[in-house]
């Protein structure tokens, strides 16, 4: 089993709830990588036998650190619509509440659409190097990231860099297609603007993530290819862009996510995701 798959795992109680398990690969600084643990929580809705249609917008509060250890999920569907479905999602550790999160789920129907944001350029993902433990975390060597701008310093002297874009390719190491749950972890993937801009070390922790998806199926590469719209945080600290090309490989699980553009702002205590994100 690969090893996201291994940690995102739930087992449905009698009551309703999940119960999950903290895994030491994606350990990060304090407790587990944000991204697998809002990962869980999806993970949650997309088992749970009421859900109706796939996910639209997922956002994921993180109300206290996580400790490593057993945690129980309880979703449930506050409402159903004909075409949509909203959810209620909390993750509790010891008897307290640690995450809370909702989700949208919704029935796709044939519409209109259209991209305003550019794909940004890159070079293809072999001829960028790759960043091998970027920091001493676990969860950083579940991706494999090769930054093609906007790297963290090799050097923390805080001077200002003038800039705080990063652009990079990544995908899971070992590699594994796309869905709704790894997209989900992916988002989180990217370290503190603050880093980037003034190379100093600063105390953080993200306090709310949202990620929106829009599914396009009939793709033969991949299980699903999507293009997840987002809005601008009211008061974005930076813009990081992410690419991805359309293919690095033969088989299914080598296949790199198509493009994914991004707009995040990370201070002391917040994170915002935002932008365009589209995946193979």
């Amino acid at each position: 089993m690969h090893p996201f798959d291994e940690a995102i795992a739930l087992e449905r109680m009698a009551d309703g709830s999940f119960q999950g398990r903290t895994s030491p690969a994606y350990a990060n600084m304090v407790g587990p990588f944000g991204g697998i643990m809002a990962a869980q929580l999806l993970n949650a809705v997309m088992q749970h036998p009421d859900r109706l249609g796939e996910p639209v917008a997922f956002t994921v509060n993180f109300a206290a650190a996580m400790a490593n250890g057993p945690f129980t999920v309880a979703a449930r569907p506050a409402r159903t619509n004909r075409s949509t479905q909203h959810w209620m999602i909390e993750l509790t550790q010891a008897g307290n509440t640690a995450l809370t999160a909702t989700a949208v789920t919704a029935l796709r129907r044939e519409t209109w659409s259209l991209n305003e944001i550019d794909i940004p350029v890159a070079a293809p993902p072999a001829q960028v190097p790759a960043q091998h433990r970027a920091v001493p975390l676990d969860w950083v060597e579940r991706y494999e990231m090769r930054p093609v701008t906007g790297a963290l310093p090799e050097v923390w002297e805080g001077t200002d860099s003038g800039s705080s874009l990063t652009q990079l390719w990544v995908r899971d190491d070992p590699a594994r297609p796309l869905d709704f749950c790894s997209l989900t972890a992916l988002a989180d993937v990217f370290f503190p603007r603050v880093y980037v801009r003034r190379a100093t070390r600063v105390p953080i922790g993200t306090v709310s993530m949202t990620v929106y998806f829009m599914p396009i199926r009939n793709n033969s590469l991949a299980p699903a290819r999507a293009i997840c719209l987002g809005r601008r945080a009211r008061n974005p600290f930076a813009t990081v862009s992410l690419t991805r090309p359309r293919s690095c490989g033969t088989r299914l699980g080598n296949f790199w996510p198509r493009r994914i553009k991004l707009c995040i702002s990370k201070s002391r205590r917040m994170m915002a995701v935002s932008g365009v994100k589209r995946f193979a």
